[in-house]
């Protein structure tokens, strides 16, 4: 079994040798039987994130590197599908950078994922944990927001759309990277929207995830941000479908 794990990374310089570190040795030292590379794909660095991967090529020799000059984690992502599915691999996926989703938990998702065509981690089940806990109003922002919403405009119903962990089989890639128009953080639910309506079978997988310092995502004015974006998928796509 071949396995391709995109990181998309944008000024990780402080994050991405330890995510690095921790993955290739996880995947070493538990003799999965996997043969697994690790794509990093720079976008948009104005620090030296680039040093400290070469570095790391240098300890492992399954880390590759794209360096993309614009940034944005859907272009990032999209760029390493594309590379991964020039090569044999089985199971194409993405983690992010930060490690909020740990080794472990990663290949919990490779473990489970033979009965179906996608699997992806979520934060919001039952049986996750999310430390440390969330605020409230991020809580009910999602709940009463933007799960509403994802699910009145574009028809699909999960409780997590965007944990940053998400494995699919090669042939659901050759369907929809053709499709993915999204270059921001909207990517992760254009991905899921394009995967149910080819008719791919998903699932959402309970996980543990480490809320990390200096998160991207925070420092966007996200709500009405979404919001633009989700229409925007919802409209890309009915203009494909009108084709």
């Amino acid at each position: 079994m071949k396995v391709s794990i995109v990181i998309p990374a944008h000024n990780e310089k402080e994050r991405i040798g330890r995510t690095l570190t921790q993955y290739c040795r996880f995947f070493l030292k538990n003799k999965t039987g996997l043969d697994t590379t690790f794509l990093v794909v720079l976008n948009g660095c104005t620090d030296n994130t680039i040093d400290i991967v070469k570095e790391k090529q240098k300890e492992f020799s399954n880390i590759e590197i794209l360096d993309l000059k614009q940034a944005g984690k859907g272009l990032a992502v999209t760029t390493g599908f594309k590379e991964s599915l020039k090569q044999d691999y089985d199971l194409i996926g993405f983690v992010d950078a930060d490690m909020a989703t740990e080794p472990q938990y990663f290949y919990e998702l490779i473990e489970n994922i033979d009965n179906y065509d996608v699997i992806f981690a979520s934060r919001y089940m039952k049986k996750s944990k999310i430390s440390p806990a969330r605020p409230w109003y991020k809580r009910w922002g999602r709940e009463l927001i933007f799960n509403p919403l994802v699910r009145l405009l574009i028809g699909i119903n999960f409780r997590d759309f965007q944990c940053g962990a998400k494995l699919f089989k090669r042939h659901v890639l050759e369907k929809i990277v053709p499709e993915i128009t999204m270059k921001d953080w909207a990517f992760d639910v254009e991905l899921l929207y394009l995967s149910k309506k080819h008719g791919f079978s998903l699932y959402e997988h309970p996980t543990v995830w480490y809320d990390q310092a200096g998160s991207k995502f925070e420092v966007i004015k996200a709500g009405s941000k979404m919001l633009g974006s989700i229409i925007k998928i919802r409209w890309n796509h009915l203009r494909f479908e009108k084709k």
